[in-house]
């Protein structure tokens, strides 16, 4: 199955390298200025430099203890957080404004948007995911988020800004024998799942909102496709983002995509030195 991947990300213009992750944080600005966080944190041997392409976030050059153990982790002065997943959040930016995090758990992407919005609802409907969102709101310190056990597909409230992190099939930087262990049935079963989503959160995002769709997948069943599909049935526009990765594929799946679909980023592990990702910024007709 390994092979199958290979070939399909080669004509995709990317690879299966695999790439030394660096660890990554995320200072929560609520609580203190990324500058005081640095120098907290050099004070304990934890040596940080800035990740180029996100506002708040650093790479961990060097640590001596366990980040989780230290004093400014458990007083909720940052999150770690891979320099990827960073992205949709920025890329929302939903200044001073309502937004809603579709599925939410477990948290990071959530308490990023508190730090900019007037308000976030957050809801994830799995149980034990939703036990981690809430403790980290509540480590971190966020006070303008309700969050919500249910199912997104249930609410019928209107958000200028949402944020659609969807549930995918991930990508072989995130679990060992991830190329053994996926199908191309398995990606299109998570396909369908998104769709109905997309589907469900553009007819209750408020006209000219804005929504952020994002996956860990590679897969354009997952991303393009996807994109595809909400160009073609539902009012949205696609629209440019100034950020780092590989434009959106041209074609694939047999399907030849719209021209804008160069205004999405597909984040190759080997180009960008993070998960595999991707991310779309759509605003409603």
């Amino acid at each position: 199955m390994d092979t199958f991947f290979k070939q399909r990300y080669k004509e995709y213009g990317g690879d299966c390298k695999p790439v030394n992750l660096r660890k990554a944080i995320r200072v929560n600005t609520l609580k203190i200025s990324s500058q005081h966080l640095q120098r907290r944190l050099e004070k304990r041997g934890v040596i940080l430099q800035k990740i180029p392409f996100v506002k708040d976030g650093f790479y961990v050059v060097k640590t001596k203890h366990s980040l989780v153990s230290i004093p400014e982790y458990l007083l909720g002065l940052f999150y770690i957080q891979d320099a990827a997943s960073q992205v949709p959040a920025e890329i929302l930016h939903p200044k001073d404004d309502v937004v809603l995090d579709a599925c939410a758990a477990p948290g990071g992407k959530t308490s990023q948007l508190a730090t900019e919005a007037k308000a976030v609802i957050a809801t994830d409907i799995d149980k034990e995911r939703f036990k981690k969102l809430s403790y980290n709101l509540e480590r971190l310190g966020i006070k303008n988020c309700i969050a919500y056990n249910i199912d997104v597909c249930t609410v019928q409230k209107s958000f200028p800004f949402i944020l659609l992190d969807a549930p995918c099939s991930g990508n072989y930087m995130l679990e060992k024998g991830w190329f053994q262990k996926n199908s191309i049935q398995r990606i299109n079963e998570r396909a369908v799942i998104q769709k109905q989503l997309l589907s469900h959160l553009i007819a209750i995002l408020e006209k000219n909102g804005v929504l952020v769709y994002s996956t860990c997948s590679l897969e354009p069943e997952e991303d393009e496709c996807n994109i595809q599909y909400a160009l073609d049935n539902l009012p949205v526009r696609l629209e440019p983002m100034d950020m780092i990765g590989d434009p959106g594929l041209k074609s694939a799946s047999g399907i030849d995509f719209d021209k804008t679909m160069r205004y999405c980023k597909r984040f190759w592990p080997s180009k960008t030195q993070t998960i595999g990702f991707f991310v779309a910024r759509l605003r409603k007709c």
